[in-house]
């Protein structure tokens, strides 16, 4: 990932590799945009003739103005974040402005992860089908599960490697759909009366088959959310820069399979019109690279499923889960349970419907969804950027109508497989909505203290020599954002719960901000040598490890003399040894008194449960379990005044 300033930084490398991250799934849509439009009529009982193919490519090209070039390229990718896209970097950016505006990132989100679960099983499936036109009997389900296997199985070793390919495999991928696409417009001029908008609008007006088409129409634009995901690993003005190449070749060949439709006039439903094109004797070339294609995308969309899981994770979207940094590289990471539960799921799909075509059904329909929250933030963003109101309103008339046309078209789908989609993503927002909602509830039963009753006390009982010491630092993780203020229940674990003596007691506290790569921290000596407290500030991209973060601020308090670290113990202490350290980390459970809503306690309930299943605090902050101390303590005290009783006399 490069930093701010690369952000428009224009360069070869920097369009070769954004061919090969940002344009995976759009670039092979090609294989079966058209494909299922012309399924969709045939079944309808319509031929395949040129009002259909005019209006079909029509429909295409400007959908890919408006959609991928105007909203995306032209729009979105300006609501950078310190260099980063995607729908949870603009949430950040706009979370501010209004509460509610959690709802269209966190659906946005899962829709995106649903759809990432459709996207390798059907382009590497439709491109594998691409071999039954030479060898019919060839069984096209192995292959694909076995390819889907061998990539999954890979992410774990990170894809620095197969990236630098990418750019090179791409660039050809294009370059062959321009070539072939040109040598078939070339046959028939006609064919470019399709740039008129009158022929998209006269199919919409007047096909009574106008929405099924559109369910098909929309698959050309899939890919455009990565588009503004990449962003941030590749910059904004390559990605600019090359899909004005990238637009080009794809509606060279629409066009050009546009052609051959017309010119093979009995069209068969088991017919792909982009194999068709090719000459018999390359068909294993073309079949060869639309497999590597499809592979490259399937990575593109995993490795946004990553980024997409660790910024819900900061931002407390997610449940805390392990994630792997597998090389060196910036921005590379991999997510373990992610990349299996991605893989099941693409295993599940390929198996429940064994086709492309019968996929087709169930893809798009998820992420028309990510499409109309991403339009609900933008709007937000042009809001927070004092665009004048009457663009924003005409910005959410044009796309609030568009994608809702999409989404009425491919609710056409839903009960051809599009409820599967639905499914996943529900379980996806279940998880996220109710993670987000149970901190909420959290929060609310947190009772907080002012610290500065307690100097006395802490400072007494740190010389208290009848107590036994504890540890000689002993480190707490507040959550409380004023430095005036502290948890009670730290408070009830210090003096309370088995006094703990220690020589200096550390409070910190992690604050995750809304850019995506901060680093900084301040210190407040609270009691002088005796109460100290630290505040991280991090970005939602950075990796969370206080136990490394903490130590380095205590070296560098060390060096310059602020704090003594040494071990009061007399035999260590003339020894100059460092004093042992110790996190006390406070679990909440949810004690069976707690007055709660059906809601909020069914809420409690699903979120204790992925409590269970996610990572432990300690593990999440990235503390060595041999120093914790995790204490249990009720999330609600129950007040005595609560409970009314009578003392019968003696």
């Amino acid at each position: 990932m490069s930093n701010h300033k690369n952000l428009n930084t224009l360069s070869a490398g920097g369009l070769l590799v954004s061919l090969g991250i940002v344009y995976g799934d759009i670039g092979t849509s090609p294989i079966y945009t058209l494909k299922a439009i012309f399924n969709a009529a045939v079944t309808g009982g319509q031929a395949v003739d040129s009002n259909l193919v005019l209006g079909a490519l029509s429909c295409i090209i400007w959908t890919l103005t408006l959609q991928t070039t105007v909203k995306y390229v032209v729009i979105t990718l300006r609501a950078d974040n310190k260099g980063e896209g995607g729908i949870f970097s603009l949430y950040s950016l706009v979370r501010k402005n209004a509460k509610w505006l959690v709802l269209p990132a966190v659906i946005g989100g899962c829709a995106l992860l649903a759809d990432g679960i459709i996207t390798p099983s059907i382009t590497v499936t439709s491109a594998i089908e691409g071999l039954k036109l030479k060898f019919p009997e060839v069984q096209v389900i192995p292959i694909v599960l076995a390819i889907i296997t061998v990539l999954f199985v890979i992410q774990q070793f990170g894809t620095d490697l197969v990236g630098k390919l990418f750019g090179p495999v791409m660039f050809l991928w294009f370059g062959t759909l321009g070539v072939l696409g040109l040598y078939f417009v070339a046959q028939d001029l006609t064919i470019l009366k399709a740039l008129n908008p009158y022929y998209a609008i006269n199919l919409l007006i007047n096909n009574p088959l106008a929405l099924l088409i559109l369910g098909g129409v929309f698959l050309c634009t899939t890919g455009a959310e990565a588009l503004y995901s990449d962003m941030g690993h590749c910059g904004r003005k390559n990605i600019r820069v090359s899909w004005i190449f990238v637009k080009l070749m794809l509606i060279l060949n629409y066009l050009g399979q546009g052609v051959w439709a017309l010119q093979h006039g009995n069209y068969d439903v088991h017919d792909n019109p982009f194999f068709k094109m090719m000459p018999e004797q390359y068909l294993l070339f073309l079949v060869g690279l639309a497999t590597c294609a499809a592979v490259i995308a399937s990575q593109a969309m995993i490795t946004g499923s990553f980024t997409l899981i660790s910024e819900a994770v900061r931002l407390n979207l997610w449940p805390k889960v392990r994630i792997n940094y597998p090389s060196n590289q910036k921005g590379q990471i991999y997510v373990p349970s992610i990349n299996w539960i991605l893989w099941a799921g693409c295993i599940a799909i390929v198996l429940i419907f064994r086709s492309s075509s019968k996929m087709e059904g169930a893809y798009g329909l998820a992420i028309n969804l990510t499409f109309l929250a991403t339009t609900i933030l933008i709007a937000a963003y042009m809001k927070r950027k004092k665009i004048p109101e009457y663009i924003i309103v005409i910005f959410l008339i044009v796309y609030g109508l568009l994608e809702s046309t999409f989404l009425i078209g491919n609710m056409a789908k839903f009960f051809h497989g599009g409820w599967v989609t639905v499914m996943i993503g529900s379980l996806l927002f279940t998880v996220m909505w109710s993670w987000y909602v149970a901190r909420k509830i959290k929060n609310r039963f947190v009772k907080y203290v002012e610290i500065e009753d307690y100097y006395q006390i802490i400072n007494e009982l740190s010389c208290d020599t009848s107590v036994p010491k504890y540890s000689s630092q002993l480190v707490y993780l507040t959550s409380a954002n004023f430095k005036t203020e502290i948890e009670s229940k730290i408070i009830y674990s210090i003096i309370q719960k088995e006094p703990k003596r220690a020589d200096i007691y550390w409070l910190v506290h992690v604050d995750v901000v809304d850019e995506p790569f901060t680093r900084d921290y301040k210190v407040e000596f609270l009691i002088p040598g005796k109460l100290i407290r630290i505040d991280f500030k991090l970005g939602f991209r950075v990796e969370q490890r206080v136990n490394l973060l903490y130590r380095k601020v205590i070296e560098e308090l060390v060096k310059n003399g602020e704090v003594d670290i040494t071990s009061q113990y007399t035999s260590l202490n003339k020894h100059k040894i460092a004093g042992d350290f110790r996190f006390v980390l406070l679990e909440k459970h949810l004690s069976r008194f707690s007055k709660l809503s059906f809601y909020e306690q069914t809420i409690m309930d699903y979120y204790f449960v992925l409590k269970k299943l996610s990572l432990s605090e300690e593990r999440s902050f990235g503390l060595d379990s041999s120093y914790v101390d995790v204490e249990k303590v009720p999330l609600i005290f129950v007040t005595p005044d609560d409970i009314e009783m009578n003392r019968l006399p003696v």
